[in-house]
């Protein structure tokens, strides 16, 4: 079954509806530019907030790796997701200092940036079309994946069943943040439709 991540949650609610869900993850943004970013004092009240059987997703961009440790340690993430110019230097200082599933994520525009996910030494890898556009990629490069991957970018409730149902190889898991949103904010509806959407494939 294809895993479900919902990103970028900032609310009590958000927490509340997230457990009625039961998505695989939730995600949490650390990233001080975005509109979505929360702070560590959040991030905790809405962890105890969550089911613990739900994975916790910090995001990150080219932060230092003793904060996400600090996160990491402190137990409100579970696992981290980097979207920036980590390398593998970063990635082995990270593993030093926390032991943790790391996901790292690409901007998927050719071949070549393909083959890098592929080389990544991260446990999951991220395809996304980047800057949290919104937009689909040219998912024919999916074609030179070999390994599993959360697909990203563009996926909404009405395009994510057919995009899990045709792409080759299939997604490991989903993840959805802006079109889960109306007015900048997490609908509860569009969330459902995406959530049945996935698990309808």
């Amino acid at each position: 079954m294809t895993r479900i991540k919902l990103c970028g949650i900032t609310r009590l609610c958000e927490a509340k509806w997230i457990n009625e869900l039961r998505p695989d993850f939730a995600g949490f943004v650390f990233v001080p530019a975005s509109r979505r970013h929360v702070s560590a004092e959040q991030a905790e009240i809405l962890r105890q907030n969550l089911d613990a059987g739900i994975r916790t997703v910090g995001v990150f961009a080219d932060e230092k790796p003793e904060r996400v440790a600090e996160l990491l340690q402190s137990g409100s993430i579970d696992a981290v997701q980097l979207h920036g110019s980590e390398d593998e230097n970063y990635l082995a200082s990270l593993r030093k200092m926390a032991d943790c599933p790391i996901i790292q994520a690409f901007r998927i525009r050719n071949e070549a940036d393909t083959e890098r996910a592929n080389r990544s030494s991260a446990e999951l890898v991220l395809l996304d079309s980047g800057g949290g556009t919104g937009t689909l990629f040219d998912h024919s490069l999916l074609h030179g994946i070999r390994r599993p991957y959360f697909l990203a970018g563009g996926l909404t409730p009405e395009n994510v069943g057919g995009l899990i149902q045709n792409l080759e190889p299939a997604p490991w898991g989903v993840d959805a943040s802006s079109s889960l949103e109306t007015d900048r904010v997490k609908d509860l509806a569009k969330m459902t439709a995406f959530v049945q959407a996935v698990r309808k494939e």
